[in-house]
């Protein structure tokens, strides 16, 4: 389905004018002085003392204009590879939260054991197109070397693509290099052949970090994704408005993405939004509102502006896996879909805001998924003739159960569903009356029970151990 405009173009048109006063006359801070450098360099005024920077529109629109609109991202199975532009639609794992919860073991820190299972379970599902962030923070191991031991059951567990944690430069070569071992390819050749992507996340409003621009400097570096999303709140990181929100998002959005294309020209990028609005009562973000709809569908329209792919995100604001839940974040999947995002972040598994991965919400969220993905499938038109033959060999009053053209189709015309499958009241009252999150229990404990890694070469992963007892020896030593 076509992508929804929800705002008319003049609107798109001033918020964009806006942006580029803001970027010019305003500034955004930069803390890193490598990055300042490389925005001096290109012509921005910049001040040293508050880290302040102002870049005139002749060099975004330079920058930007070199920017790809479409690539692709190639993981260790070429088969697996996601397009990004156009059409296309990829959904991720949940990413970032401190804390677990299933229905059995109850809500606990996130820890490695569990980071492997949420892997595992992305692994099998092919709704789940790329694995995002860590989708929990194995909280048991040095925050130091953690990410080494994350990237190793990313490519152990899947063979799909993952993120690389933009925290510094250091963390980002090392999912680079890791990737390169699992694909039997240098990291020169992953500069021309990209394989994965990061998150650099504004510490909105309008401030980069030191060690997120270092992360993005290195990630653009090397020629892999690089996706710059502000994290506008409205009334806490933003103005409470829609419209000083969206000016506000789409100003840090294109210093970033200057940046990485002032690093290297033509690095493929991805524009990011994540606004919506707080709990002005308690200061609790607040997602799948009406305002984050809009702001989500209006992003897209900015993103389709410039040309660029766009990130969008699956979230809710819910603290158990409940009405709230499924229908906050249906409204964050609908907006994100149908706002043209190429990727979907936080996809299956999100809760309380950010902070727990479900194990239940990940197969609730597939299920969404797919349900989406069946709808804004553009439907292919039926043979007519067959249609008519059809309705006119069932008399009046009679059914299409057995008709050939239901029987021929049933497996491919219908949507299998995972957790909604007990149409009749009897057999679902036999079966203990199951409720949703039951379901979702026996279907992921099913899968991980279930569960074969993708084939993986024994010298791939003796390389890849190598690699990180080498860099956990090396960074232990400073």
């Amino acid at each position: 389905m076509a992508p929804i405009d929800v705002l008319p173009a003049g609107h798109i048109d001033a918020i964009h004018e806006a942006s580029l006063r803001l970027i010019e006359t305003i500034g955004i801070e930069f803390m890193g002085q490598a990055a300042r450098d490389v925005l001096r360099r290109a012509g921005a005024e910049t001040d040293d003392g508050s880290g302040l920077v102002r870049i005139d529109r002749e060099i975004v629109r330079q920058s930007l204009a070199l920017a790809p609109q479409r690539f692709t991202l190639t993981p260790r199975n070429g088969a697996r590879q996601i397009a990004l532009g156009d059409n296309h639609v990829n959904f991720s794992l949940v990413a970032g939260p401190p804390f677990v919860h299933d229905s059995v073991q109850g809500r606990r820190g996130g820890n490695l054991a569990d980071y492997e299972r949420l892997i595992r379970l992305a692994q099998s599902f092919d709704i789940i197109h790329y694995i995002g962030n860590q989708p929990t923070v194995p909280l048991e191991l040095p925050a130091e070397t953690r990410h080494l031991d994350c990237y190793r059951a990313n490519l152990v567990n899947s063979d799909k693509v993952f993120h690389c944690t933009a925290i510094g430069a250091e963390r980002a070569l090392d999912g680079i290099a890791m990737m390169a071992i699992a694909r039997g390819i240098s990291r020169e050749e992953m500069a021309a052949s990209p394989g994965v992507l990061t998150i650099i996340s504004v510490n909105s409003p309008r401030r980069f970090d030191e060690a997120m621009t270092d992360g993005l400097a290195a990630m653009a570096e090397w020629g892999q994704a690089v996706c710059v999303t502000p994290f506008t709140l409205m009334g806490a990181m933003t103005p409470v408005t829609i419209t000083a929100a969206l000016i506000q998002q789409n100003a840090e959005a294109l210093a970033g993405l200057t940046l990485a294309q002032l690093v290297r020209p033509g690095v493929p990028v991805i524009y990011g939004a994540f606004t919506s609005n707080v709990d002005l009562r308690s200061g609790a973000p607040a997602f799948g509102t009406p305002e984050n709809v809009v702001a989500t569908l209006a992003a897209g329209q900015l993103a389709r502006r410039y040309g660029l792919p766009y990130r969008a995100s699956n979230s809710n604001a819910a603290n158990a896996v409940d009405a709230q839940a499924a229908y906050e974040s249906m409204n964050s999947l609908w907006a994100s879909v149908m706002g043209g995002a190429h990727l979907v972040y936080h996809g299956a598994g999100w809760m309380e805001g950010g902070l727990q991965a479900s194990f239940e919400k990940v197969v609730v969220d597939v299920e969404m998924m797919q349900m989406l993905a069946e709808i804004v499938t553009t439907p292919v038109l039926d043979d007519v003739e067959e249609v008519l033959q059809t309705i006119a060999e069932v008399p009046p009053g009679g059914h299409f159960f057995g008709a050939p053209h239901t029987l021929k189709r049933y497996r491919s015309a219908f949507y299998e569903p995972l957790i909604s499958d007990w149409r009749n009241h009897g057999a679902w009252s036999e079966a203990g009356s199951p409720t949703a999150i039951d379901r979702a229990r026996t279907i992921w404990q099913d899968k991980l029970e279930r569960f074969t890694p993708p084939p993986l070469d024994k010298d791939v992963l003796e390389r890849l151990d190598a690699y990180v007892a080498e860099r956990k020896l090396a960074l232990a030593g400073r």
